[in-house]
């Protein structure tokens, strides 16, 4: 996801007919290009991003090159692209639909996941190409290329506003565990915190034009990920089930009155939810298995590369990847039950005022997110400027303003909306949608001409493609009454049952 642009191979095992009619880059050979047009959507921008995967300052020298990465880095590397900010609200989808509607739910969208990605690899394979953009280009033209850039920007422009929100919940509770206080003071307010960050921090690291070495702060990411899960697990066996006074009614998860509520009843788990937020639970598990924009670019750099190879990849990062996101969902859900919030490390601060273990779990998950919104950025910046139809030479007064543009806007969705649920909601009923369900199944449908479209493939493919339509409508339409619900309710709390 943070890699959108790298240069294209062909794939060794693929029955590729067309695959000379693909034309890469402004500084590739010409060849016969697809529909009399060639390509030129690559600005001289991107091509210094992550310069070590990519040839940004020389020709190509060869047409086809090799991959380098062994198949435990690829595994590692895919499992880092699916890893994000979205294992802190698994632990609030499960409160809201119970232990083993949750479970259910996990091994849906993990199967659809790993299903698309057979479908992605397929049709790169049989339409000769390693970029999702130039996919939906060949596939259905200008209108193909935005869908899948907008998508990748959305899905990109969702996962930078939730590591801010994380930078708006952690931070302050990091200050005032220093300070020793639970002073109010300008200097412990989330929004105030969020500005001074991105404009010390994100700001002049994303002004830079090789972003290159920050690519190494997504494998701290995943380490510190790995942290929180222990940690999460640890946490468990200290909490007690009696969780301190009026523990739940001083809770944000305002969604689910706790009226007339036994310890009891409150210790107890439930195994089937329904409730006005179980809508978020579909959106929330999509938003976090999205990886697909990485899925192309790691085929492309997987040493004696083949399909199968890279579906094996696929699978177990996707097996490693569901364990973690299960426990960090149980455990969670487990220790704070019906009163665990939309950002599960947030929670731990109502039961715990200071503690060294949760103090360092959020300064590393704070170090990690901050240093990877610059990341995220990129390729968010690279969209926009080709969007704007911009030149191709690199300019620095358009690089700027984008870029100031970008923060602007994703600083004030993280100010004014009230919770990441709803980014978390928003984005996966839209962008991840988009990325995993419908976008590969409509490109397979149209790229892979070998098969008829009564054939067993091309129907499986057009199920899922209605099934996407399905779920990104159905969970749209039903977030967007709970927004409206929960607007013209007294602001008490919403309707939770």
């Amino acid at each position: 996801m943070k890699m959108s642009r790298f240069n294209i191979d062909p794939d060794i095992d693929s029955s590729i007919s067309n695959s000379n009619e693909y034309t890469s880059y402004q500084h590739c050979p010409p060849k016969v290009p697809l529909n009399g047009m060639q390509y030129t959507d690559v600005d001289a921008e991107s091509q210094n991003f992550l310069s070590d995967h990519q040839l940004g300052k020389k020709k190509y020298e060869a047409e086809y090159s090799p991959g380098s990465a062994s198949f435990g880095m690829s595994v590692f590397n895919l499992g880092n692209a699916i890893m994000g900010s979205g294992i802190l609200g698994l632990s609030y989808a499960m409160a809201n639909t119970g232990i083993a509607m949750f479970v259910i739910l996990l091994v849906a969208v993990a199967i659809f996941s790993l299903y698309s990605v057979h479908l992605l690899l397929k049709t790169a394979n049989e339409g000769g190409s390693l970029v999702y953009e130039q996919l939906g280009y060949k596939a259905f033209g200008i209108p193909g290329k935005l869908a899948a850039s907008c998508s990748i920007t959305m899905q990109n422009f969702g996962a930078m506003a939730s590591y801010l929100y994380i930078v708006k919940y952690e931070l302050p509770i990091v200050i005032k565990a220093f300070l020793d206080s639970n002073d109010n003071s300008w200097y412990t307010n989330g929004d105030y915190l969020v500005l001074i960050v991105t404009m010390a921090i994100i700001l002049p690291l994303s002004l830079l034009k090789n972003l290159g070495y920050l690519g190494y702060t997504s494998g701290f990411s995943l380490l510190c990920m790995v942290f929180f899960l222990i940690v999460v697990i640890y946490k468990k066996f200290q909490i007690p089930c009696q969780l301190p006074e009026n523990f739940i009614n001083i809770t944000v998860n305002v969604s689910q009155p706790q009226v007339n509520t036994t310890d009891e009843e409150c210790c107890k788990p439930k195994y089937f939810v329904f409730n006005s937020q179980t809508v978020y639970a579909v959106p929330i598990l999509t938003f976090a298995f999205v990886c697909h924009p990485a899925i192309l670019p790691m085929y492309e750099e997987l040493k004696d590369r083949s399909r199968r190879k890279m579906q094996n990849v696929a699978n177990v990062s996707f097996l490693g990847m569901f364990v973690m996101y299960l426990l960090a969902a149980l455990f969670g859900y487990l220790t704070f039950n019906e009163a665990v919030e939309p950002e599960l490390l947030h929670t731990y601060s109502k039961v715990y005022n200071f503690d060294v273990v949760l103090l360092i779990v959020r300064f590393a998950v704070l170090t990690a997110v901050t240093l990877t919104v610059p990341v995220v950025l990129f390729p968010i910046r690279t969209s926009v400027n080709q969007l704007l139809g911009a030149s191709k030479e690199f300019s620095w007064p358009r690089h700027i303003c984008i870029t100031v543009a970008l923060l602007v806007c994703v600083n004030i969705l993280v100010i004014f909306v009230p919770t990441i649920r709803d980014i978390f909601g928003f984005i996966g009923a839209s962008a991840a949608a988009m990325l995993i369900f419908i976008l590969p199944s409509a490109f397979y449908i149209k790229l892979v001409k070998k098969e008829s479209m009564k054939s067993v493939q091309k129907m499986g493919a057009t199920l899922f493609l209605i099934v996407g339509f399905m779920v990104m409508i159905g969970s749209m339409a039903l977030i967007i009454a709970d927004w409206i619900h929960n607007a013209g309710s007294s602001g008490e709390h919403a309707d939770g049952h």
